[in-house]
């Protein structure tokens, strides 16, 4: 398990459906040992601070894994390293793995996993097309954001080792999948959504959403 690419960018203005809109969605592999600090990787901004960034969302990870799935379900789109917006393409930690509340050393820094991402029309901005925010949703290959706990320098080829395992062991899939609404949760969604309302690291939006589908 480890780091495949560092990936970074500054947001840029481009036309989508008639308008200019910022974005930070843009990112390229980066080589060196990059300074990993509380709101992001050095030469990496966000262009709308309200939905992204953030020190819940201060870096945003990808398995490199999920790429063939991509390149086969958008051909003819080239699909770099960073392709999804991700700050770090990593060899394994897939969403079934990983855990809300999870410790990750990785370089010198250490992150802690604080949820999944939800895909806005930026996404579809980034190849072009509006059906891939749908097709990101119905394939639940979300990634995962950290929380920085400690700063560090992170760097392509860097090992990723989990520190510490949340004990309610809630998944970034489990999370992903249980934000839909379908109607009453059932029993055994009921007992996960319990779990995740006590899980600190999982952001208080994402808390107080899933108290009400429990309650």
């Amino acid at each position: 398990m480890h780091v495949i690419s560092v990936n970074v960018g500054q947001p840029r203005a481009v036309e989508w459906n008639g308008r200019t809109v910022a974005t930070g969605i843009f990112k390229a592999p980066v080589a060196g040992r990059v300074k990993l600090r509380r709101h992001n990787l050095d030469g990496d901004r966000q262009a709308d601070l309200t939905l992204h960034g953030g020190p819940d969302k201060a870096v945003y990870a990808y398995s490199a894994e999920h790429y063939p799935f991509w390149r086969a379900e958008l051909p003819g789109h080239d699909l770099p390293w960073g392709a999804f917006g991700e700050n770090l393409t990593l060899a394994g930690w897939r969403e079934e793995e990983v855990h809300v509340g999870d410790r990750f050393r990785v370089g010198t820094a250490e992150l802690i996993v604080t949820q999944p991402r939800m895909p806005c029309f930026k996404l579809g901005l980034r190849f072009g097309r509006a059906d891939v925010v749908r097709r990101f949703l119905e394939s639940g290959l979300s990634g995962f954001y950290f929380r920085v706990l400690e700063e560090g320098e992170i760097a392509a080829g860097d090992s990723m080792e989990r520190s510490a395992e949340d004990p309610h062991r809630v998944s970034i899939a489990d999370v992903f999948r249980l934000y839909p609404d379908h109607g009453p949760p059932t029993a055994a969604d009921r007992d996960l959504l319990a779990r995740a309302i006590q899980v600190q690291a999982l952001p208080e939006p994402w808390r107080d959403y899933f108290r009400e589908r429990l309650y």
